[in-house]
Parts: structure tokens; sequence; C-alpha cells
């Protein structure tokens, strides 16, 4: 498999661990891998500020909110109507992601990468989730706050996650159908998942 192209997606889960397996299926692979990585690629392609990309990651309806918030600093309202939109924005981050995936063998971490990569060969797409309070232990780690705070930033994050996939996609986010894999890091481990898919990875382009 050294010398094919070959795509990796992959969706997931707040606290699945599903970023942490992307980069060892990059490394597996010898893949470039891309997560916010591709925020920087996008802004440069744009020549947009690279925090309008941040601020709008994943996110349906913030930049809307934000220009409403400053659209005296803008002057020309016709500048949000044309370039400004988040729909701009999300056809910047498209090039930028098109163009990293024909240049090589990429993993990608969300945004919509499988969908916008759809008519590419040799792509597998990959969907990862945990059980709900493993994903809370990990938030509480990560950002050292309580069960509920953990738990009402999940919900939040992945309301964001999900009307932002389903938007630009037409699709359901996390919905099996959509995925060439789905799989619950809980039952295995990150590690043995990770290497789970990697043997899926290669029956799927060497079989």
């Amino acid at each position: 498999m050294e010398d094919k192209h070959i795509i990796i997606n992959v969706g997931r889960q707040i606290g699945s661990g599903g970023r942490v397996i992307a980069q060892k299926l990059a490394e597996e692979f010898g893949c470039k891998f891309y997560d916010r990585e591709i925020l920087n690629l996008a802004a440069k392609e744009s020549g947009f500020s690279e925090k309008f990309f941040e601020q709008n990651d994943e996110q349906k309806g913030f930049l809307k909110s934000l220009f409403h918030l400053h659209a005296q600093h803008l002057g020309d309202n016709n500048f949000y109507n044309s370039r400004f939109s988040q729909e701009s924005l999300f056809l910047f981050q498209c090039e930028a992601i098109q163009k990293a995936a024909s240049a090589g063998s990429c993993v990608f971490v969300g945004r919509c990468a499988d969908y916008v990569l759809r008519d590419f060969d040799n792509t597998v797409n990959i969907f990862v989730t945990a059980d709900l309070e493993e994903r809370i232990s990990r938030a509480m780690e990560r950002h050292q706050c309580d069960h509920d705070t953990a738990q009402k930033m999940i919900e939040h994050g992945e309301s964001n996650r999900a009307s932002y996939y389903n938007f630009y996609t037409g699709k359901r986010w996390g919905q099996a159908s959509g995925y060439d894999l789905c799989v619950n890091t809980s039952l295995l481990g990150i590690e043995k998942t990770a290497q789970f898919i990697a043997d899926f990875i290669r029956q799927r382009f060497n079989g």
C-alpha cells in the first residue's frame, strides 16, 4: 500500500479518541495528517485571517452573528454578501481539502471531508464513537472540569458539529449508512481500535 494514493476521512464524537486514532492511522500509512491544519491552508488560499476559519470551525451560524455584531466595522455590507459569507469560508476550506488530497495520501479529521472528497478514488470513511461516560471522563480530564460541565460541553459541541455537517452535506452526521466503518473505542480501547481500523483499511484497498 506504500505506493497507493489513499484518503482516510475520520468523523468522531467528542471524547471518543477519534483524533488520536486518525494520527495513528496517518503514521501507520505514511499519510499527511490534517485536522486544524486545514484551516491554515484555507486561510492562505483565501487571503482571509485564519481566526475567521477557527471561529467558524464546524459551527453553522457563527459567522452570521459575528457579522451582524461587527457590521459597522466592515464598511461595505456587500462584502459580506459576496466573499465574506459563511458559505464562502466553507468553499475555501473545501478547496484546501481537495488540493491537499490531490497532492498525496492524507488523513482528514472531520470538516465534512468525506463529502468534500466523495468523487476521489481510494477513499475510506470512518466514524469513531465511544460510550458517553467514557467521553465525559476524557472531557473532564482534558478541560479540568466537573461531570456536568463536561457533559454540557459535549452536547453543545456535538450539536454544532452535527448541524454544520448536516447543512453542508445533506446527510446525517454519525449515521452509519454514511460511512464505511463505524467503531466504538470503548470496546477495544484506542490502541487496539486504531489497529483494527488499520487492518480494515488494508483489506479495503488490497482485497
